[in-house]
């Protein structure tokens, strides 16, 4: 049995209050944020290596933030969107060093969204 108490409605009630003030720009920069860390850890670039390297799951989350950032692109202004994009291609090349057989150019994570990355 947990010693945690579960939450109270009151603490749901704070936490909506406080997402409810956070601008949408920094939501989706977050998001951003959190997907490129973890395609990071599955592609193996943290100090664990391959401890838990997992490409299936990298080109999932590369794909997924390729695909937000497409379509956020023209929300949220270039001094956010431009160091995401460089950490996309970043990821991405990354990706095709990391994989034993190359996919076609356009073919890679999150390609579909950026157009074919060369490396």
């Amino acid at each position: 049995m947990s010693d945690t108490p579960p939450e109270s409605p009151a603490d749901f009630d704070a936490m909506t209050r406080d997402i409810a003030e956070v601008p949408a720009v920094e939501v989706i920069v977050t998001v951003a944020v959190n997907l490129m860390s973890a395609a990071a850890v599955k592609l193996g670039l943290t100090e664990e290596g391959d401890k838990y390297k997992d490409l299936d799951e990298a080109r999932k989350l590369i794909t997924a933030l390729a695909g937000l950032l497409d379509a956020s692109t023209t929300e949220i202004s270039s001094f956010h969107a431009a160091p995401l994009r460089d950490g996309l291609k970043s990821l991405q090349l990354a990706f095709r060093e990391a994989s034993l057989v190359a996919d076609e150019p356009g073919q890679g994570p999150g390609e579909k969204y950026t157009g074919p990355i060369y490396g």
